[in-house]
């Protein structure tokens, strides 16, 4: 029997796919990133938009927009979809050059839209271009060269506005796994991508320096989401220990960070407008522990999701596109909801929440694997 090669062409795809998706979210993370603080800072009376509450909209207009996304990709195509999409992201980051109440929201309903063609399109086209032997490794590809966007915008932020107090106008499956993990993905999306750097920029003990970490924390995300990615997914084989195991790693890793912020950051962070934080941690604030927060927010972060990503690819490699349309529906919705929360609920009790559907998401993805496991073996019976 000869051995079968892989096309070179479906390796390149992949390639192509993780660089356009790199420079995107370039912009797009970045802009997430800092979107509360910067707003905070505006010295314009006739904007009332807040930052929390554009990305409350995005994800909430992304959830339900996911209804929809299998049938556009169905019909004009997964490369046709993701170019649409991509002019709409390009659209909201325009609004920050002249920022308006009226546009930004208008661009965040708009983006909302396009995220759902944009990532139901991409999973489509990743799984096209895989089989189940390297489905694996074509999404680690594509995760850690998708993260790698962290890493650019937010060395800009840093090196622009460190020892700056305010910022100016200038700078602007199964139902199991359907249903509970996609859910404590969207409040940890929520948290690592929005929230934690704005309670970084907030907290009154890291002074002047506060709103320069912010760009800093992105960056040490960003690399954890790389190391991550390119370890689990390229390096780990695809098989059932090592999946289960490398969830279980990711829910350890994320316990472990959301227990060092609860001592080192102050409570009342998510939640100060105007001014810096008035609370004190456990711990006096120290910038390593809150730069190793990011490290494994980040690296907990592509645990989960290359996992995710590597289960729905082989198990739904035939229906490829309505499913990631359910996972995404489901963890932008609850994406959307965290960050509507974020500006009134105290850090404590973000956390905790995080904690509890953490644990139940993977709890949830152990059942999913089993019963997995379980029909391969009766089938091969």
């Amino acid at each position: 029997m000869h051995a079968r090669y892989e096309p070179e062409g479906e390796t390149f795809n992949v390639v192509i796919l993780g660089v356009g998706f790199l420079l995107i979210f370039t912009a797009f993370t970045t802009c997430g990133n800092i979107e509360q603080t910067v707003v905070k800072s505006l010295e314009n009376d006739t904007f009332t938009g807040s930052g929390y509450h554009s990305l409350g909209i995005i994800y909430g207009v992304f959830s339900f927009s996911n209804l929809l996304s299998p049938t556009v990709v169905a019909v004009i195509g997964p490369k046709i979809t993701m170019f649409l999409s991509g002019i709409l992201y390009s659209g909201y980051i325009a609004v920050f050059i002249i920022p308006s109440t009226w546009s930004f929201y208008l661009t965040s309903v708009l983006i909302g839209i396009g995220a759902a063609m944009l990532w139901t399109a991409q999973g489509h086209f990743l799984v096209e271009n895989s089989e189940a032997s390297t489905i694996n490794r074509n999404t680690g590809v594509f995760w850690a060269l998708l993260q790698c966007s962290m890493l650019f915008g937010n060395l800009y932020i840093y090196f622009d506005w460190n020892g700056s107090t305010e910022i100016s106008g200038r700078v602007t499956l199964n139902k199991y796994l359907t249903a509970c993990h996609p859910c404590s993905a969207g409040l940890e999306l929520s948290f690592y991508s929005g929230v934690y750097g704005t309670c970084i920029g907030a907290t009154t003990q890291f002074g002047a320096a506060a709103k320069g970490l912010i760009g800093i924390s992105g960056i040490v995300v960003g690399a954890g989401e790389i190391v991550g990615g390119g370890f689990f997914g390229l390096l780990c084989k695809n098989n059932r220990f090592r999946r289960t195991s490398v969830v279980f790693l990711g829910m350890v890793v994320h316990f472990i960070a959301f227990y060092l912020i609860f001592l080192n950051i102050p409570d009342d962070a998510p939640v100060v407008f105007k001014s810096s934080t008035q609370n004190s941690p456990y711990l006096t604030p120290s910038v390593s522990i809150a730069m190793l927060c990011s490290f494994l927010l980040g690296l907990g972060d592509s645990c989960f999701n290359t996992q995710l990503y590597s289960i729905l690819g082989r198990v739904y490699a035939e229906q490829s596109t309505p499913a990631f349309a359910i996972f995404k529906f489901i963890q932008s919705i609850f994406a959307a909801v965290a960050f509507f929360y974020s500006g009134y609920i105290l850090l404590t009790w973000q956390l905790l929440l995080m904690v509890i559907l953490g644990f139940t998401g993977t709890l949830c993805f152990f059942m999913v694997e089993r019963m997995q496991n379980f029909s391969v073996d009766f089938q091969e019976y």
